[in-house]
């Protein structure tokens, strides 16, 4: 069976120059592998082979002898457009360049004809994974078909000839790069399917044996460290802390990416939380309003008005009180101006994070006492999230913010 040998980057990954945040895992899972398989080809990941980080003598072997190389170069990834670079060297044709519609062509890619396709948001919504898994697999059998010259390199240097090698030991190779893409996989599955039934401790055992296979990867860090503060062993303290330091790798302190400063700032509110630590509470803070002044993220966003109206209630100057409520509401004011237009979208009922759109209105609308608006997207939440665990998240939020409220409405009514 032919080999076609996939070079992309691997998890979330965020363009820096627009900002933008795409999941490369959707792209693989939802268009390229079954656009590859579909066409009877075998389909290996780079990643797989190049665990180091660095790329070695199995990554030069499978850019030269892969029948297909397809490319991903969305993010502007280096180590996609480097491995690119040696494929155009090494072979005349059989090569595809893919990127996302609309993010920018880095190095001199313009004159190449490159696939596109659509993410919204950090996913792919099912429509254009179906368009695009036809299209490319379409593409994928014309280039097998045709053989047509698609290397700059052998375009513009006619008279070159492509290496040879041996094919010893090169099918054992591309065996145990399938294996390990196979392993990574399964503990990447099995870790979300625990996790969709709150078996936070059993998820955070798959996730810590895809993290020694992928040590560094955000992804994987991102959710080991979810599930080891939410085990909560041996105790929730031990497992607070524990998950803070999964994350360090992550640098959170420093970080622009809103997942990861989403989980150090739920980290840092829960220890604020048991213990009553202001620092704890600053932190949170610190590391919400990065996720939300950074990427406008709905969710840091939230639990950032949460902190300012915690942090109010300890405040013992009645100006810093009233400056903390204050940011509060206009949050959650953004907040509202961010997410309603988006339930006006004709793929909103698409998108996987719409549970969380749901959850964080009804906790706006709670918070400013629409209690019609807010019963509302509390029933779509809960219509739409599948664990329960995401309803005790969200109910913890509900009624901290409801205690909040009571208290300030009783503390502004006349005696």
């Amino acid at each position: 069976m032919k080999l076609c040998f996939v070079v992309m980057g691997y998890g979330k990954k965020t363009e820096y120059e627009s900002g933008r945040t795409l999941d490369l895992n959707a792209t693989y899972e939802t268009i390229i592998e079954p656009a590859v398989t579909s066409r009877g080809l075998r389909c290996v990941r780079a990643d797989e082979i190049m665990q180091s980080g660095y790329i070695d003598v199995k990554m030069y072997d499978m850019l030269l002898r892969a029948d297909l190389v397809i490319a991903d170069i969305s993010t502007g990834n280096v180590n996609a457009v480097y491995e690119l670079g040696v494929r155009h060297a090494l072979r005349p044709n059989s090569t595809i360049v893919m990127s996302e519609d609309k993010g920018k062509l880095y190095f001199d890619l313009n004159h190449i004809s490159t696939f596109q396709y659509s993410h919204f948001g950090e996913d792919i919504l099912a429509r254009e994974a179906q368009r695009a898994t036809q299209a490319l697999g379409d593409l994928i059998e014309a280039v097998m078909a045709t053989q047509t010259v698609d290397s700059p390199v052998y375009t513009f240097l006619p008279r070159l000839r492509s290496p040879r090698m041996s094919d010893e030991e090169f099918e054992e190779l591309i065996d145990e790069a399938e294996a390990a893409q196979q392993r990574l996989s399964h503990h990447m599955r099995e870790g979300e399917r625990l996790v969709g039934q709150s078996q936070h401790y059993a998820a955070s055992l798959e996730f810590a044996a895809a993290r020694n296979m992928k040590p560094g990867e955000p992804d994987i860090l991102q959710k080991l460290a979810l599930s080891t503060y939410k085990a909560k062993i041996p105790n929730e303290l031990s497992a607070l802390n524990a998950g803070m330091e999964v994350l360090r790798p992550l640098n959170p302190e420093r970080s622009n990416d809103p997942e990861t400063v989403g989980i150090a700032g739920a980290i840092a509110k829960r220890i604020w939380l048991l213990e009553g630590d202001r620092d704890s509470l600053d932190a949170a803070i610190i590391f919400y309003r990065r996720g939300f002044e950074v990427k406008r993220d709905y969710y840091n966003g939230e639990n950032l008005a949460l902190c300012f109206e915690f942090r109010a209630q300890v405040q013992t100057e009645d100006a810093e009180k009233t400056f903390d409520f204050m940011c509060a509401q206009k949050i959650r004011e953004a907040i509202l101006r961010i997410l309603l237009p988006a339930l006006e979208s004709p793929d909103f009922l698409e998108r996987r994070d719409r549970r969380w759109v749901y959850a964080t209105l009804a906790n706006c609308y709670f918070a400013v006492g629409n209690t019609v608006q807010a019963e509302m997207f509390e029933n779509h939440f809960l219509g739409a999230c599948s664990a329960q665990w995401e309803i005790d998240t969200y109910s913890a939020s509900k009624n901290q913010l409801l205690a909040i409220r009571e208290e300030r409405l009783a503390a502004l009514s006349p005696a």
